[in-house]
């Protein structure tokens, strides 16, 4: 944690921008022909993964981004519609993919394929002030499930164990020039169809102290009982995540979070389950065209708030590494390697022969198109 620490003051004292960084953990940065008021975009995110432990089911364990193994699939494809003018706005993302067949599983009927769709209004002629209703990108993490906005192809830990998206109301305002403030309430954490009476809350915070930093803070609250998970009560989630970016060759991000649990069992007894995790990933810019990224991370989740082992081992927790070459062909198409490697002090994974093991590696190649 102090090598994140002295990596962010570095960073933040370092380069210089002449746009304002963008905030890749949000989901409004889709690219867009606009004709009026209309604007018309889309993407398509095929892979190719091989995971050395070759999987029995080859869906890759832990994972629903870009999850299956040895086999040419489609991630995520989507068609976006969006209107905008000064006063009124509205996005439609209707999407399909094996990250949309994960991680939409417990969804009902047509709801299952809608990435976003939503609206809103601008409750103020001089402020700018907006009101947003519907299935929005969640903004908990450095990372979306749109893989061309960030440097790795495969996406960390991190946002596979908080929502990619949210359903209910988002009030969006800012706060003097460096400052954006954001306010949600929510049906609960990842669902569109609410699983039970309580809503829930959250907040977002950027802050922009230069043009080439960027500090987004999160938190969430809310009851996450369900007729699947009885003993669940209140959650309570925070995140904290940088990004730097520069008009020179290196960039990085990096996201620290925890998340408290409280259950109570059938016998009424309390308890609380933590999980946290920290990343941090780095690019470099070889060419207009070639860059080569790295991440490490670390993931634990010792009471299965989210995950539940594949092993006999209890609790979930692994460290990972990986490096992803990027190569830009025009200015919509990009073609991705990366290798990764997972491990655990505990035997988390199981190898080619079904034996438990500490390691996991995965080599994945990519080329995703969008207009």
């Amino acid at each position: 944690m102090k090598f994140l620490v002295l990596l962010f003051f570095v960073t933040l004292i370092s380069g210089h921008l002449l746009g304002q960084v963008v905030n890749t953990g949000m989901t409004a940065n889709y690219d867009s022909l606009e004709i009026g008021k209309i604007k018309i975009g889309g993407l398509v995110d095929a892979y190719y993964g091989f995971d050395f432990n070759h999987p029995e089911t080859s869906d890759r364990p832990y994972f629903v981004s870009s999850s299956r193994h040895n086999e040419i699939n489609i991630n995520l494809a989507y068609i976006e519609l969006q209107y905008i003018n000064k006063r009124v706005r509205g996005r439609l993302v209707p999407g399909f993919g094996t990250y949309i067949n994960a991680n939409y599983a417990n969804e009902k009927g047509s709801l299952k394929n809608l990435v976003e769709a939503n609206v809103g209004v601008r409750i103020s002629k001089n402020r700018d002030i907006w009101v947003d209703a519907g299935i929005m990108g969640s903004p908990f993490t450095n990372e979306t499930a749109i893989s061309k906005d960030h440097p790795m192809y495969t996406r960390s830990f991190a946002p596979e164990y908080v929502p990619y998206y949210l359903t209910g109301v988002k009030v969006s305002a800012p706060i003097g020039k460096k400052i954006k403030a954001y306010g949600y309430i929510l049906n609960g954490w990842q669902v569109i169809n609410d699983v039970n009476n309580p809503l829930s809350v959250g907040t977002q915070v950027e802050y922009r102290p230069s043009n080439n930093v960027l500090i987004n803070w999160d938190t969430y609250v809310g009851d996450e009982s369900s007729k699947l998970t009885p003993e669940n009560r209140t959650r309570y989630f925070t995140d904290v995540y940088f990004i730097y970016n520069s008009s020179r060759k290196f960039s990085m991000t990096s996201c620290a979070y925890i998340g408290l649990q409280d259950k109570k069992d059938t016998l009424g007894v309390k308890s609380r389950a933590v999980w946290w995790q920290a990343n941090v990933i780095a690019a470099y810019q070889f060419t207009k065209a070639i860059s080569l990224a790295g991440r490490i991370e670390y993931f634990n989740d010792l009471k299965s708030v989210h995950v539940v082992p594949i092993t006999s081992v209890k609790g979930f927790d692994a460290y990972s590494a990986g490096l992803c070459l990027n190569v830009k062909v025009g200015n919509n198409a990009l073609f991705r390697l990366e290798g990764r490697s997972f491990y655990s002090d505990r035997k988390m994974f199981i190898g080619e022969n079904k034996q438990e093991t500490n390691w996991s590696n995965l080599l994945i190649t990519n080329l995703t198109v969008w207009f």
